[in-house]
Order: C-alpha cells, then sequence, then structure tokens
C-alpha cells in the first residue's frame, strides 16, 4: 500500500469497525435497509483503500440485506470480524 494512505487507512478500518456494530445492531432490529445502505457504502470503498475484500463483503451485504437473508448477513458480518481481526497493513515506498 502507497504511503500517501498511510494517514486514513487507519481509520477507513476503525470506521469498518464501527459498521460493524451498526449492522449487528440493525440485524437485531430487522433494519436491512442500513445494512443495505452500508455494504453498497463498502463495496465502493474498499478497493479504493486497497482492501478488496472489503468490498467483496459489502457487495455480499448488499445483497443479502435486498434478498432479506438475515442468515447471509450474519455470515458477512462473521466474515468482515474475521477479516478486519487479521488484516495487516504494510506500507510501501
Amino acid at each position: 500500500m502507497s504511503q500517501d494512505l498511510e494517514a486514513i487507512v487507519p481509520g477507513f478500518l476503525a470506521n469498518r469497525r464501527r459498521d460493524l456494530a451498526t449492522i449487528e445492531a440493525c440485524l437485531k432490529q430487522g433494519d436491512l435497509n442500513t445494512i443495505r445502505m452500508l455494504g453498497h457504502r463498502m463495496k465502493g470503498d474498499g478497493g479504493g483503500y486497497g482492501f478488496d475484500q472489503i468490498s467483496t463483503i459489502g457487495d455480499r451485504l448488499e445483497q443479502a440485506a435486498i434478498a432479506q437473508d438475515p442468515v447471509s448477513i450474519a455470515a458477512e458480518v462473521a466474515h468482515l470480524t474475521d477479516f478486519l481481526a487479521k488484516v495487516t497493513v504494510i506500507y510501501t515506498p
């Protein structure tokens, strides 16, 4: 990852961690529209920050919310949780 992203990547990842908490709360409340919107945003933003996996998970979250599939949403929450726990950012000059 280029160093020009070095200052903003930690904030991006922190925001995804906050999104996880929001998605989990929305799932319990049945608020699939918010999950759809968050998934859509992740799908669009992930690749720009060098995290294609976040884009993929965001797309699957969006599609699961549209399909009203809470089981798939929960699976994607688990995938995102796992990804964020394991991600290592390496900056290159």
